[in-house]
């Protein structure tokens, strides 16, 4: 088995040449700025920064997900050549976001192979074994397929037994397909799989020597065995009160396909003309004498004609009265289907156009839903992740063949994450339900109160089997798992799922007035310690706002009669959730100044006498500083931007104090700070992420089981989600002692002396800084500044990446100081991730600057 799949200690990092003297020079400059990119969350991240009030935004189930019907307004030909291109659009997985980057494009993998055909493969060989030695032979081989049957092979020999028998029977059917119809499936799985793929414009020509012959192959039905048990038999067995909790979505019949053919399955004009290009689409608009501002209106005004008028277009009759529409019945992947008999006529007219769309199109591909659903729950136990893209596939792999050297840490790989077939099913069924929930509240317009009572119908549903889960969960917290052991494996457990749907359903109950059960919820979600930690600062926020406004008049037996008194009653209680927050070390420090705010106003409210009241003085946010710089803009008329689209909304300034050339409104900041007797970068977090990677380089690198699964991680898989910090919170928090007592330039001395000849490839640190540069600036740091900002990065180090100020900038004279300033040129505001650092770095002592460029002189060029 390949290296990163066993449980072992990877090998000490080769020591890596040292560089020549021009490169050394080149290492002077600044490092080069990152580009900065809007993060998208996705439904499994535990960020709440946008409160209203209390609850985040809510995003859809993440991962590659099938339509039932043929949807796209792409063609193949399009599609292949954004395939490789369209998945930077998505946030990157976990398993991603662990390995270094790497050159993933198609000239990266070109060359990789090309230079491994060389090498002779005369004896049989697994794709593990591939992997290990790399071997590879074009049109034999495949990145893509080794790394697809890789997945598949760990899975069945370490957890074979959340497969049955049909399902093993179909996984030995995918063995002895040839390689060419394996890398057409593979490639197919990898892109928009909703979609029918027109073969004529498969462009695999380098790989597939014969096209039709793998599709055909793919496409042949294959007898399953009689004798193979029953999907459902042994979770009705055991616990037959969980079959709606526990669905399978891989139902299998007596035979199957790897791949549905277009001429069963496409029954429709509807369906039929998604299939066309835009051209095409013209073409046969211009010849039905239809008309449409683009292709979506010329499709349905053809599927309208092929309804009104009889014959193919010159049948020289005038259109009758309209008559409905046959709509496209809503099936995945059904026995075949033969169309509805309806009027005489009416079908004859719907037959000639689909005829006629098909003899266009010519035959198609799309695969199997079923089969489809279940290489996806391989993937989804291989990668121990809801989500992965094509690049999680091959990434690995990658990160293998790259000239890199990683940091020392023990992979550690469990084999158990799921106990049985009916949990890893009923995972799937609760990620379902989530992302049910999810699509009433956020893919549907405004929520109507149907929408409100079908998510509590859903909540109602799961509630007591997650109380269920929440009571065994604990009993193996306290006498199973060793310490953290549990807290990454939990997000794979359907509890994890369940508390965000329980999550959901207290929102819901605000919307509807409900707050008493809104607060018996949050109540319950907060006396658990078990998942979704980083929302609990959220759930304080919230209960206190309920008890500080509605609960005194919603108690059925009230603690005093008096109004007034039963109000201050409510409020002490709402007090004391403020204090109990405040002390819960799983509240995040960026619900903090809220909370204190809050709590200062109940005391205030409740008379409380000064000296027993709360000061929280040493932390009280500070305005940021405003700056006004001047410069030179200049304007170019007819820019265009990227791919025919607007110019950029990035401003261009003269850089006076470097020479005059050409720059970004921050570079022009930057210099004008540099006069003022301030060093600086313009880093956008870049540096404070490669702090963080120094003073906690051995902590990342703990051992904790299961979150080093591959030998070539920068990182351990949970660091972006809230499970990094609880888990290691002793020495997360003993390291923050050290850096609040001014251990800090140490412990970079420590890390950079062991670390930079080999350049070591670390989440977040570019050894381009320079180690005089890191040393000044962290001692011209407040220790206790330092800490509370490597707090927040270690609590939320996935959602607090963006929206740190532009410009971080130090000095020793007259005193030690830091600044971070935020630059903003005409109409630039503030976002709320912005504001949120403003408050943490304000919060923690940090000066912080809102730099306003202002043109003193605009030139046209």
């Amino acid at each position: 088995m390949d290296a990163f799949v066993k449980r072992l200690n990877p090998a000490s990092p080769k020591k890596s040449p040292k560089p020549d003297s021009k490169q050394s020079e080149a290492k002077k400059e600044p490092p080069t700025k990152r580009v900065k990119r809007e993060e998208v969350r996705d439904s499994d991240e535990d960020s709440d920064q946008d409160i209203a009030p209390g609850y985040s935004s809510f995003k859809p189930l993440p991962g590659i997900r099938r339509e039932d019907t043929a949807t796209s307004g792409i063609g193949d030909e399009e599609a292949s050549q954004h395939s490789e291109a369209e998945v930077d659009s998505f946030r990157r997985t976990a398993i991603e976001s662990s390995l270094p980057e790497v050159k993933s494009g198609k000239e990266a993998l070109e060359e990789y192979e090309n230079f491994r055909a060389s090498q002779e493969d005369n004896e049989a060989t697994s794709a593990a074994s591939r992997l290990d030695s790399r071997k590879w032979v074009r049109g034999k081989t495949s990145l893509y397929v080794d790394a697809f049957n890789l997945a598949l092979e760990t899975v069945l020999n370490e957890e074979s037994h959340l497969f049955d028998e049909k399902e093993k029977h179909i996984f030995d059917q995918w063995n002895r397909l040839s390689y060419e119809a394996q890398f057409l499936y593979v490639r197919l799985f990898l892109r928009k799989t909703s979609s029918w793929h027109r073969i004529s414009r498969l462009r695999y020509h380098d790989d597939i020597q014969d096209t039709k012959a793998a599709v055909n192959e793919l496409q042949r039905s294959r007898d399953i065995p009689s004798d193979s048990a029953s999907p459902h038999a042994a979770l009705d067995s055991v616990e037959p009160d969980l079959s709606s909790l526990a669905q399978d979505q891989c139902m299998f019949s007596d035979s199957f396909t790897f791949a549905d053919a277009s001429d069963q399955y496409i029954t429709t004009v509807e369906e039929a003309v998604a299939l066309l290009g835009l051209d095409e689409v013209k073409a046969l608009a211009k010849e039905a004498k239809v008309q449409g501002r683009n292709k979506a209106e010329l499709a349905r005004s053809i599927c309208r004609m092929s309804s009104q008028q009889a014959g193919l277009f010159s049948l020289g009759l005038r259109r009758s009265s309209t008559v409905g529409s046959v709509d496209s019945p809503d099936r995945g992947t059904p026995e075949a289907d033969v169309p509805s008999p309806g009027p005489g006529n009416d079908s004859n007219r719907r037959k000639h156009y689909l005829d006629k769309i098909l003899a266009i199109a010519g035959p198609c591909i799309r695969l199997s839903l079923a089969v489809f659903k279940l290489f996806e729950r391989v993937h989804l136990v291989f990668y121990r992740s809801t989500e992965w893209t094509e690049k999680s596939l091959t990434t690995i792999i990658l990160a293998k063949i790259s000239k890199r050297n990683f940091p020392k840490y023990i992979v550690s790989r469990s084999a158990n994450i799921f106990a049985s077939r009916r949990q890893l099913l009923e995972f799937e069924t609760a990620m379902r339900n989530e992302f049910v929930v999810d699509s009433v509240l956020e893919f549907n317009g405004p929520v109507t109160e149907e929408g409100f009572r079908k998510i509590i119908e859903t909540f109602e549903k799961i509630y007591p089997r997650w109380k269920l889960l929440l009571q065994e969960e604990q009993e193996k917290e306290e006498r199973v798992y060793e310490s953290g052991e549990g807290a990454y494996l939990r997000r794979l457990n359907p509890a994890h799922p369940y508390t965000r749907i329980v999550h959901k359903a207290a929102y819901v109950y605000g919307r509807l007035k409900d707050h008493k059960r809104e607060h018996e919820l949050l109540i319950e979600l907060l006396d658990q310690r078990l998942f979704h930690l980083a929302r609990r600062g959220s759930w304080y926020q919230r209960r206190a706002l309920l008890e500080e406004h509605y609960m005194h008049a919603l108690e059925s037996e009230p603690a005093y009669k008096d109004a007034d008194m039963q109000k201050k009653h409510w409020k002490r209680i709402a007090a004391t959730t403020c204090e109990t927050a405040l002390e819960d070390r799983d509240c995040h420090l960026i619900y903090h100044y809220d909370i204190q705010k809050r709590l200062v106003k109940l005391e205030r409210q409740l008379k409380i006498p000064k000296r027993l009241q709360h000061d929280f003085g040493h932390v009280r946010l500070q305005k940021p500083e405003e700056h006004f710089v001047e410069g030179i803009q200049l304007k170019k008329d007819d820019i265009t931007g990227k791919k025919g689209r607007g110019p950029s909304t990035k401003t261009i300034w003269v850089d006076e104090a470097e020479g005059g050339g050409e720059c970004s409104v921050e570079a022009m900041c930057l210099s004008w700070y540099r006069t003022q007797g301030w060093k600086g970068y313009h880093a956008e977090g870049g540096i404070i992420r490669t702090l963080f990677a120094y003073l906690f380089f051995d902590i990342l690198f703990l051992y904790i089981p299961n979150v080093f699964q591959t030998a070539y991680q920068t990182c351990p898989l949970d660091l972006h989600t809230d499970a990094f910090y609880p888990t290691r919170a002793s020495a997360v928090n003993h390291r923050l002692v050290e850096i609040a007592n001014g251990e800090a330039a140490r412990l970079i001395e420590d890390v950079d002396r062991g670390e930079r000849e080999n350049r070591t490839c670390v989440v977040g640190l570019n050894w381009d800084y320079e180690l005089n540069d890191l040393l000044e600036l962290a001692a011209c740091f407040d220790g206790t500044a330092l800490a509370a900002l490597c707090k927040v990065m270690a609590q939320e180090y996935g959602q607090r990446g963006g929206g740190i100020p532009d410009l971080i900038l130090w000095r020793s004279e007259p005193r030690k100081q830091v600044m971070f300033a935020e630059v903003k040129s005409a109409n630039d505001r503030l976002s709320d991730t912005q504001r949120l650092w403003i408050h943490v770095l304000t919060g923690a002592g940090v000066k912080v600057a809102l730099c306003n460029a202002v043109a003193k002189e605009v030139r046209e060029i």
